[in-house]
């Protein structure tokens, strides 16, 4: 059996005019404040170690650079889809050219990043042991203490750009976003 309200009586309804409602809300709306800034993250280019004998006097070949190049955008891409603000580097283009490659430098790039106005970086680095075996490896670190946060390595077979982003997508995935940063290096 149902029971029946008393017609002409509702209790705790009251009737609402939009305007009224966004006025009660005004509160709420500023005590939240701004939204917080994304992360913000410097992605520098990564770098090719070639021990395979292959290696020329004038750094990685065309294919291998173009190769460098995607999966670094590849990185970029899914951070920012991810909520980071990624940096764009150009000004610092000087100083990253003279400190590179970073595997040599002892954290030279961690006051390019801080110059940059980066709280997180990425760096990374392919070891092509031949045209076969390749390694791709990279780092994350809080700029300002250079604490490494994350860190990954996926060995990848075969020097394509399939089998390169294939690697890079997988450490994305299963080493740089999961499971989910937090603290500083949340975006």
């Amino acid at each position: 059996m149902t029971r029946q309200r008393p017609s002409g009586r509702r209790r705790g309804w009251h009737l609402v005019t939009p305007a009224a409602a966004a006025v009660a809300l005004l509160p709420f709306l500023f005590a939240a404040g701004p939204a917080a800034a994304a992360t913000r993250v410097a992605v520098f280019g990564f770098e090719l170690l070639d021990t395979s004998g292959e290696a020329g006097p004038g750094g990685p070949k065309p294919a291998e650079q173009h190769r460098l190049d995607l999966i670094t955008g590849e990185v970029r891409q899914r951070l920012a889809a991810a909520g980071y603000e990624v940096i764009d580097l150009a000004p610092q283009a000087a100083r990253i050219e003279e400190a590179t490659p970073f595997r040599n430098c002892n954290s030279c790039e961690l006051p390019i990043a801080r110059a940059l106005g980066a709280q997180i970086e990425v760096i990374g680095l392919v070891q092509k042991v031949s045209n076969l075996i390749l390694n791709i490896n990279f780092q994350l670190r809080d700029v300002e203490t250079g604490k490494v946060l994350r860190a990954g390595s996926a060995d990848i077979r075969n020097n394509t750009d399939e089998s390169w982003l294939r690697g890079i997508s997988y450490l994305v995935r299963n080493r740089l976003l999961d499971p989910p940063l937090t603290g500083k290096a949340a975006p």
